[in-house]
């Protein structure tokens, strides 16, 4: 069966380029383009549609690399691509995703390597969970952060700025990323986040990471006291002013000190 091919790339010569090696090695590497695109967002709502097999994914494009789209595209699609990396980065970043066992086009492409590459992603068809963990690795290897969550709305992936998040809550077994203009439901936990973005966002509550730059001060507050003998009986407690929303978040005693610290 012939594998199914997606390019992104935000460069249309590239895009053009890879579609005509492509044509070139069609008798000898047998294959169907399922589509392509050129932004991050365009890339997720196209590879949902179309379920290709192969997605050649550039590694520089603006506002998010191409390391970053892989991996919500490992978290998230099912089933998921197997992706070729398509890099201008020189030897040594090449030199990470050889180490990983991941494949990558060096551009110019040439169309003998393309074919080799295209033969040895279907071979990592089969192992996934491996890709997964090597992406993730090379991610770190090559120091690139993780700038959007990818969230679930309406049979669509869509991709959330981390910069446009004012807080994140769990509740039951979600968690609500709220932006400015509205919240999202992510099934991430807490503590992961946490560790992965501690720089950007505080925890003012076993139940609620706020971000550092959202927070415009803290005010009184009272807090029910969640107690089978004194179902009535409350206390005074400080709850987080955030800029952009009229919401209030409780502050618990155990993390008062460390936000505190933050408006002083």
């Amino acid at each position: 069966m012939k594998p199914r091919l997606f390019i992104v790339d935000d460069e249309a010569p590239a895009r053009s380029r890879l579609k005509t090696l492509l044509s070139d090695i069609a008798e000898e590497c047998p294959h169907e383009l399922a589509g392509e695109a050129s932004s991050p967002q365009a890339a997720l709502d196209g590879i949902a549609d179309a379920r290709p097999d192969i997605v050649l994914l550039d590694v520089q494009m603006p506002g998010m690399t191409g390391i970053e789209l892989a991996s919500h595209l490992i978290r998230n699609a099912a089933p998921s691509p197997t992706v070729i990396f398509v890099t201008a980065f020189d030897e040594f970043a090449v030199k990470a995703f050889e180490v990983h066992a991941l494949d990558y086009l060096l551009k110019p492409v040439r169309a003998s390597r393309l074919a080799d590459a295209i033969r040895r992603a279907g071979a990592m068809r089969a192992q996934s969970s491996t890709q997964a963990e090597a992406i993730t690795d090379a991610g770190k290897t090559l120091q690139s952060a993780r700038q959007h969550f990818s969230v679930q709305e309406r049979g669509r992936l869509l991709l959330v700025p981390v910069s446009d998040v004012l807080y994140l809550k769990a509740e039951l077994k979600y968690v609500t990323l709220r932006t400015r203009a509205q919240d999202y439901l992510i099934e991430e936990s807490l503590t992961s986040i946490e560790e992965e973005f501690r720089n950007i966002f505080v925890r003012v509550h076993r139940n609620a990471l706020v971000a550092r730059n959202a927070i415009l001060g803290v005010e009184r507050g009272v807090q029910a006291i969640d107690s089978d003998s004194e179902p009535d009986k409350v206390h005074e407690s400080w709850q987080v002013i955030l800029r952009d929303v009229d919401e209030r978040l409780p502050i618990s005693r155990r993390q008062w000190p460390v936000v505190k610290a933050l408006v002083r």
